[in-house]
């Protein structure tokens, strides 16, 4: 079973906006895509990037350090598909927004 963090209010990212938060220690990427939310790891595989400071396009996020992309969806880079990101399970409850590790 998934244990759900309370990372953010869901007004706290309109829409086509990102954050870095914390869950349990571990920094996480928050992105809001049209009113749905998406975590990701905050560490781009390249450099270590913070991907949660990165440019936000649609459903993908560019790193602010040297420009790979990853869609915040799916985590898989849109340009080199062997590249991926992990996900993290998101909900939202009474306007909270919650995400899971697990």
């Amino acid at each position: 079973m998934s244990n759900f963090v309370k990372v953010a209010s869901a007004n706290d990212l309109k829409p086509g906006e990102n954050k870095v938060v914390n869950v349990n220690g571990t920094e996480v990427a928050l992105f809001n895509v049209e009113g749905e939310f998406f975590a990701i790891t905050n560490t781009c595989p390249h450099r270590g990037g913070p991907l949660g400071e990165g440019y936000l396009e649609g459903d993908a996020v560019t790193c602010p350090w040297h420009g790979w992309r990853f869609n915040v969806k799916t985590g898989v880079s849109p340009v080199m598909p062997t590249a991926k990101v992990p996900t993290y399970e998101v909900k939202v409850e009474g306007g909270d927004v919650f995400v899971a590790l697990e």
